[in-house]
């Protein structure tokens, strides 16, 4: 229903360039359409069927900006949105972008105690949102070319709480696509979501940078994280604690490939899982003493770190794993927490191979992996590709027996199966060696779509809505896994 407010209802203030409106905090929903009607001039109209918003906007505590129908909403450069009460924006197709060709408009600010909710929104060319607040969820979104503003470092800043961002595509955005402070605090869940060549402008920072964590737990889990070749500083995914707070890290079934790194923890007092990833190619830099890690952790002092790493799938980086300072990993103990099966192939650097380089004075006790993929092995062969006391007394003793490339796992379930392009626009190539049969499953593990394919290329049409998917293809060299993004 439309409201009609006088317009001394609003505020008017100076904000920099542009004025500021706030709406009046009498617990109102309000609509774009409202807001043209009891707005003052200038501050949002309708051109050619699009909205735009010329003057910076907030939505003071009380009130509530619902978007519900599909609508474009372009914002004039600079100018900026600050959600102060709520935001629901949940249609087919929502799409915020600039007014203006290259000139990003400003920073969407989700401020303390507020509440976001969007689901199917496209924002591009901005300057990244602001989420100061743990009641923010974000589903099937996509965001692309953001530039940093004055509150942001990230397309996605936290600096609080438990945000969930799932199913959603970043990339080529000059920054990284997820990001908190060193000394902020902040445990999202980032799960399912398609990033690609994110932090174009080639910074030192990895396209998911989190800070520590805090009381909870960082979720980081089923995301595709694919790099860009030319870019040579830019990492997979950090989660750090560089400054003494407790930092608590679930890092599971990623796909991380051709950045500089792939993952990073580092800090005293980080604990957690990094389990079922698959990283492969990080090695854009080429620098070995600088990184190119598939996986690497750091501390120093007197650490309480407690990393377990399981089932991951490790492949051609500088390095497989780098244990550096006084950090602590366990890489299978026998245990159902701590099971092993990580396969380790051909990560290298100078000619010689690295799977596992334990650069502490720590024992680590490493059993049931597979160090030399499709290769048989024995102790002598494994110890030529662990860098630890043999090598230097002063390092702790890897403990890598038993060891194993059949274990009868999930983790050692894999086929030569190639899925191209990703993300597509529903058509995509399935190539496989073998004959056999091809699932594809939502998110939920709900059975949506399955044939046979031949050996060969096979075209699949998915006949789906966007987001993202995931295939299982079975044939008779085995089992692949796969996750596929659909515009």
């Amino acid at each position: 229903m439309m409201k009609k407010l006088l317009l001394a209802a609003f505020a008017l203030l100076s904000y920099g360039a542009n004025a500021q409106y706030t709406t009046p905090n009498t617990n109102v929903n309000w609509g774009l359409d409202d807001l043209i009607i009891n707005a003052p001039a200038g501050v949002i109209a309708l051109v050619d069927g699009n909205y735009v918003l010329s003057q910076n906007l907030t939505i003071a505590v009380s009130d509530t900006l619902t978007i519900n129908e599909n609508v474009t909403l372009r914002v004039d450069p600079n100018v900026e949105i600050t959600i102060a009460g709520t935001f629901n924006a949940d249609a087919e197709t929502i799409v915020i972008t600039s007014s203006a060709d290259a000139q990003p408009f400003g920073t969407i600010r989700f401020e303390e105690n507020s509440t976001g909710f969007l689901r199917n929104v496209t924002i591009d060319f901005g300057r990244g949102i602001r989420v100061a607040t743990g009641d923010f969820e974000m589903q099937n979104c996509a965001m692309s070319y953001h530039q940093a503003g004055t509150t942001t470092s990230a397309t996605l800043t936290f600096s609080t709480g438990n945000p969930l961002i799932n199913g959603s595509t970043f990339t080529n955005n000059m920054i990284p696509a997820f990001g908190s402070g060193a000394n902020i605090e902040s445990a999202p869940t980032l799960s399912n979501n398609y990033l690609e060549n994110n932090n174009t402008a080639n910074t030192n920072r990895p396209q998911i940078n989190m800070g520590p964590s805090g009381n909870d737990t960082i979720r980081i889990v089923n995301n595709i994280i694919k790099g860009n070749p030319l870019l040579t500083l830019v990492g997979g995914i950090s989660a750090s604690s560089l400054l003494g707070n407790q930092n608590k890290v679930i890092i599971d079934g990623n796909t991380i490939t051709d950045n500089r790194y792939g993952i990073t923890v580092a800090g005293a007092n980080s604990s957690g899982f990094i389990r079922n990833n698959t990283i492969e190619d990080n090695n854009t830099q080429n620098i070995p003493a600088q990184g190119g890690s598939g996986i690497s952790l750091n501390a120093s002092g007197n650490p309480t770190m407690n990393i377990i790493a399981s089932g991951n799938q490790i492949r051609r980086n500088l390095w497989g794993i780098t244990v550096i300072g006084k950090a602590r990993i366990n890489l299978g103990d026998g245990t159902e927490e701590s099971p092993g099966g990580n396969v380790f192939a051909e990560n290298g650097n100078g000619g010689n191979v690295y799977a596992l380089f334990n650069n502490t004075p720590h024992a680590i006790s490493a059993m049931n992996n597979c160090w030399i993929e499709n290769t048989p092995q024995t102790e002598t062969d494994i110890e030529n590709v662990i860098s630890h006391q043999v090598d230097d007394a002063s390092l702790g003793l890897v403990t890598f027996t038993p060891f194993g490339c059949v274990l009868g796992t999930d983790a050692f379930e894999k086929t030569s199966v190639a899925v191209y392009p990703n993300p597509n626009s529903g058509r995509f190539t399935v190539a496989t060696a073998r004959d056999g049969q091809i699932e594809i499953y939502n998110l939920s593990g709900q059975l949506l779509f399955s044939r046979t394919i031949d050996a060969g290329e096979n075209t699949i049409d998915l006949p789906t809505a966007s987001g993202v998917y995931l295939i299982k293809t079975r044939t008779a060299d085995g089992v692949s896994h796969d996750k596929i993004v659909k515009r």
